[in-house]
């Protein structure tokens, strides 16, 4: 005997309805770049950096972005301490930072390329709630930053430095970044995605001021009371809506005030020597020019003296009287003796 046919299952429109919204979901996540504040080239050991804004730490914690979800990796709490996830045990710990207290860093021991992808730290601060940011590992091979040279700028610490650049497209413009480009990473300073009118915030380190505004034609950045900490290499990206880009790249170098010590120390003392230098010429010169003087008034002393000697040998002289010739003749020589020549006193 067949069993009695089965009435077909009939599912609530509901599930349908849910399973359409999940997987728009999942294409959607599938198809949309991450948005990124830092990416990191990545290497044996691994550093990512997260530094918050003053206020009180309540919690943090570090995720890993996959495709549909956020994998935790490790915890923090300011009073019961820290906890690192399975499998990252043994490989992943929390670095304190000599840069400041607010930087909450995670470092990976013998990092792969298992770890490649984007990275996430949420924080509770109070009193200002919520702050993430998403740092992006990316192969070392990938990490691209010869970038041509067009300006360089000069700076004392603490002056207010400001880069400007008007890019030449014809095309308005649909998007604008500046960005800070070191040897292993690349900080997002600002990014304008002006076809939609919204910006993208930042988690730089320090105060940035820019401008992003639809319609406009050129951008800036504005960096207050600039440290030695902020040379480096800073690049602006312009795309137009036409398809176009251009890049404009300059060099800060801020000036060490430690440096600017030593090399006034090193003029002053070389000023120092040189002065001294010049009055030890002085002095040899005086010293001969002395040694001279003497030597001329000792031979002037001695001349009056061989003088009157010479004089008085003269006085005592023999003179020859010839007398009348006889046939016989007789020298005869008389001795003068020296008077004095002062004059005789009457009686």
């Amino acid at each position: 005997m067949l069993p009695p046919d089965l009435p077909p299952r009939r599912f609530p429109e509901m599930d349908y309805f849910t399973f359409l919204v999940a997987l728009l979901h999942v294409h959607k996540a599938l198809g949309e770049e991450i948005f990124w504040n830092t990416r990191v080239k990545l290497a044996e050991t691994l550093t990512l950096e997260c530094q918050y804004p003053l206020g009180t730490l309540v919690q943090m914690e570090w995720f890993k972005i996959n495709a549909t979800e956020k994998e935790s990796i490790a915890i923090f709490h300011p009073t019961f301490g820290s906890e690192i996830r399975e499998p990252y045990v043994g490989r992943v710990y929390f670095l304190k930072s000599t840069s400041g207290p607010n930087d909450m860093m995670l470092a990976f021991h013998n990092a792969s390329e298992a770890d490649v992808g984007s990275y996430s730290c949420l924080l509770e601060i109070f009193p200002y709630g919520s702050w993430e940011k998403v740092i992006q590992v990316v192969p070392s091979d990938s990490f691209e930053i010869a970038v041509p040279l067009n300006s360089h700028v000069v700076s004392e610490p603490g002056e207010n430095i400001t880069f400007m650049y008007e890019p030449q497209m014809k095309g308005p413009l649909q998007q604008v970044t500046w960005e800070k480009v070191q040897s292993h990473q690349i900080d997002l300073l600002i990014s304008c995605n002006l076809s939609q009118g919204r910006s993208f915030p930042s988690r730089f380190r320090r105060q940035i001021l820019s401008n992003c505004s639809q319609g406009m034609r050129r951008s800036f950045i504005l960096m207050p009371h600039v440290v030695a900490s902020d040379s480096g290499l800073y690049r602006c990206c312009f795309k137009a809506s036409t398809g176009e880009n251009e890049t404009f790249v300059v060099r800060l170098t801020v000036t060490d005030g430690k440096n600017d010590n030593q090399y006034v120390l090193w003029m002053v003392v070389g000023a120092v020597l040189s002065l001294l230098f010049v009055i030890l010429i002085a002095a040899v010169i005086v010293i001969l020019y002395n040694r001279k003087r003497r030597r001329q008034k000792s031979v002037q002393g001695k001349e009056p003296q061989a003088t009157q000697n010479k004089a008085s040998n003269n006085y005592r002289t023999s003179f020859s009287i010839s007398q009348p010739s006889d046939g016989a003749g007789e020298d005869i020589y008389v001795n003068y003796p020296t008077f004095s020549r002062r004059p005789k006193t009457r009686a």
